[in-house]
């Protein structure tokens, strides 16, 4: 099934209810100047066009926002906090670099946190949950299938987390969570570049989302941990590739 077959309203309620950048639970005019940067550079970030590693000049987004640099500092901060930049004494801010010990630590801790969110949605189901999950497991689908769905299969499983998260009527939690799915986005597209690696993922939340049908709690825990452990592995062994290859003269 392609994406487009899908039910127009199942389809769209689902994916707009989720506002895919930094400080999505709150609304554009209540943000800082210096948020509202770093929500601009937050996407160049997570989209690619900001590579890990690469410089980000303070003067040069000074000029293309039409502030001063104290404002750019202060978004930089932001995406610091955020995991997204690193800033180097006397050297200036870089993306932030990929790495597998960060990428172990943040899975541990949201593998955790989207358990408690699993086990919360099973002992209060919802119909309308339900429908929505199997609206993103058809999209997730085509997606796996299609050669340059990668990027787009990552984004969706972080729409899915976060509208899971909300469910789960834990605002605090929602927020960590969502934190945490920003964060790990850029692993996350490592883990599912391939065909085979996203079909097995497809494969796990569609029994998840059966298993959650069923009333089956801990069926539906271990499935989202499957899930999680075996794209962070491949995300691993993806920048071990890359560390190696570029180690090598």
């Amino acid at each position: 099934m392609h994406p487009s077959d899908l039910p127009s309203p199942a389809l769209a309620d689902w994916e707009s209810a989720v506002a895919f950048r930094l400080f999505a639970d709150q609304d554009s005019p209540t943000l800082t100047v210096p948020e509202q940067i770093a929500a601009r550079l937050g996407d160049r970030i997570l989209s690619g066009q900001m590579p890990p590693g690469a410089r980000i000049g303070e003067q040069e987004l000074a000029d293309e926002f039409a502030v001063s640099r104290g404002p750019i500092r202060d978004a930089l901060r932001i995406l610091e906090r955020e995991g997204l930049a690193t800033l180097l004494a006397r050297r200036g801010a870089i993306v932030t670099e990929l790495s597998a010990q960060e990428l172990q630590e943040l899975l541990e801790i949201r593998a955790g946190l989207f358990e408690i969110v699993v086990r919360k949605l099973a002992a209060q189901p919802s119909a309308g949950l339900l429908a929505m999950l199997r609206a993103g497991v058809a999209r997730l689908q085509a997606l796996a299938a299609d050669t340059e769905g990668g990027n787009a299969y990552a984004e969706t499983t972080y729409r899915l987390l976060i509208l899971c998260a909300r469910q789960s009527k834990n605002v605090r939690l929602a927020r960590m969570l969502s934190a945490l799915s920003l964060q790990t986005l850029r692993y996350s597209k490592l883990g599912l570049a391939s065909v085979a690696r996203r079909q097995q993922s497809a494969q796990l939340w569609s029994e998840t989302v059966d298993a959650l049908a069923n009333g089956d709690v801990e069926r539906s825990v271990a499935l989202t941990r499957q899930r999680i452990v075996e794209s962070g592995a491949e995300a691993i062994s993806q920048l071990s590739s890359r560390s190696t290859t570029e180690s090598t003269p």
